[in-house]
């Protein structure tokens, strides 16, 4: 029994030291190679200062180079923050300040981010440089021990934080534990037969809660993952070509990137001969493309799993049979073993089947809480008060759900202003702070559009001073966004319409949006 997320990776290369762990591009490294090289720079961090309990950045493009840094923290006992190295340098550094980080785990074409004098990073270690003032590089790392660490880590301690749209205009960190991915992982490598032979894509970023099943299941079955070049969410051919060069046999994507590849990959009837199981999460996935990647993958089965950041997935679904469009999207289906979920109504009461409430999650899935925000924490995370006795806290998910004849969820939306695009959570609250930024923008919304490919899709409407031109609210949107959080169209409005209490008309603006991408 594994108890931590790194002694996955021990464990298999005792069982498969010369199996590979993971393949990046032409480069391949095996399980006994990876744990090596993510012991010595567990030991390197260890010698400066690292401990349990500390958060230590991970500042690197999804490679190989990335898997080591991420068990090299994870042996340490810290617990690793990954930033996506396309955000606004001031969305990264307000991340590493947020939670308290004092030592990046990064490269040599990117330190430049981390010496500044005013940031909070005080060694950065670069798995390819060299070693000179605060940078600690390769002929270092190469130099420590060979000697796992003992730490003294349980389930319990903290091992990751990922970072998602803030509903105030800041990112939020979400804390989870190593019980919280395992037991989601465990759930899956069993619910999904993932063995030693299987061959895992790994197409989400590390910064992506998605990434966890990819890494984590791999290891705990000595399983190869495979990491999908970035190209590949561009050109859905090569997400064909990947998936039957690499022989994949589980595939992990949100469903936009499947829907491109049903309508654009050259996708050919009984293709991908190796795949087994086709997996989507992150957003609803339209049903008509599902219909027709099903038909043309008549050996593979399909499975929708379903959970925000703060409770891994929660609830699964398999798709036994072809979906009908007419029938609306398909379920999200039942929780996973050792996983409870309440359907809540506006009372604060548990409603019954095929009414409409707000979905609450009792798990050991369910995040620690928020970083350094016990607000929030307590907002969302609240005692249950369907038990007889106080043990477990429930998390509170904002997704309206209803139980269908089946006993499964069905999800109806959001209860309030986060969407969803390209499987990433946005709050557009957050996108309409980063405009307000702009100091000539008057007054501004940013509302989303239904689409099938990726969700949503955003538009910003704004009312500005003379001279400012959507080409200008574009570039600001550039310097402090992440690329999948800026609107895709931008409109200049005289005047932002109104509600009879003089609040913006969202409803209005949404109806234009709509009309205008029609």
């Amino acid at each position: 029994m594994s108890f931590t997320l790194h002694s996955l990776l021990e464990r298999s290369a005792d069982r498969f030291p010369d199996h590979p762990a993971v393949v990046d591009g032409a480069r391949t490294i095996t399980y006994a190679e990876l744990d090596l090289a993510a012991t010595r720079l567990a030991n390197t961090l260890s010698e400066l200062g690292v401990r349990r309990g500390d958060r230590v950045g991970l500042y690197l493009e999804k490679s190989i180079e990335a898997v080591i840094g991420i068990y090299g923290i994870l042996k340490t006992g810290a617990a690793y923050v990954s930033i996506d190295v396309k955000a606004p340098i001031e969305r990264s550094t307000y991340i590493a300040g947020d939670c308290g980080m004092e030592v990046m785990v990064s490269e040599e074409g990117r330190l430049s981010v981390w010496l500044e004098p005013d940031s909070p990073i005080r060694r950065v270690v670069a798995l390819d440089a060299e070693t000179q003032g605060n940078v600690v590089g390769r002929s270092t790392i190469e130099a420590a021990s060979d000697t796992r660490l003992e730490t003294g880590t349980i389930d319990q301690d903290l091992a990751y934080i990922i970072y998602t749209s803030g509903s105030t205009g800041a990112p939020k960190g979400v804390k989870l534990t190593h019980r919280n991915a395992l037991v989601f992982v465990n759930w899956a490598v069993d619910e999904f037969d993932v063995g030693h032979t299987d061959r895992l894509s790994s197409h989400a970023p590390f910064h992506f809660d998605l990434s966890i099943l990819d890494l984590y299941a791999a290891a705990s079955a000595g399983a190869t993952v495979y990491l999908v070049p970035p190209m590949a969410s561009v050109f859905p051919v090569q997400i064909n070509r990947f998936i039957t060069e690499h022989a994949i046999t589980v595939w992990y994507s949100v469903p936009s990137i499947l829907s491109m590849l049903v309508q654009r990959g050259k996708l050919t009837h009984g293709a991908f001969e190796s795949l087994r199981w086709v997996l989507f999460a992150g957003e609803v996935f339209p049903t008509k493309y599902l219909r027709v990647l099903m038909e043309r993958l008549p050996h593979v089965r399909f499975s929708n799993l379903y959970g925000p950041t703060e409770t891994n997935v929660c609830t699964f679904y398999n798709v036994e049979s072809l979906p009908d469009p007419a029938a609306g999207d398909i379920p999200i289906g039942k929780t996973i073993p050792n996983t409870d979920g309440y359907v809540v109504g506006e009372d604060g009461n548990r409603v019954g089947r095929g009414e409409v409430g707000e979905l609450w999650i009792r798990s050991g899935t369910v995040m620690a809480g928020y970083w350094g925000d016990p607000d929030r924490t307590a907002d969302r995370l609240i005692d249950d008060p369907f038990a007889a006795e106080i043990v477990d806290k429930v998390y509170r998910t904002g997704d309206l759900v209803q139980v269908d004849s089946n006993g499964d969820f069905v999800f109806l939306g959001r209860r309030d202003n986060q969407i969803k695009s390209r499987g990433y959570r946005i709050e557009l609250g957050e996108v309409e702070t980063a405009l307000y930024r702009h100091p000539d923008v008057i007054e501004c919304a940013v509302v989303a559009v239904p689409d099938d490919l990726i969700t949503n899709r955003l538009v910003a409407f704004a009312n500005v001073r003379d001279g400012v031109t959507t080409a200008d609210l574009i570039h600001h949107c550039k310097q402090t966004l992440v690329p999948y959080m800026i609107p895709e169209h931008f409109e200049i409005l005289e005047v932002l319409p109104k509600t009879s209490t003089g609040k913006i008309n969202r409803q209005s603006l949404t109806q234009s949006a709509q009309g205008d991408n029609t």
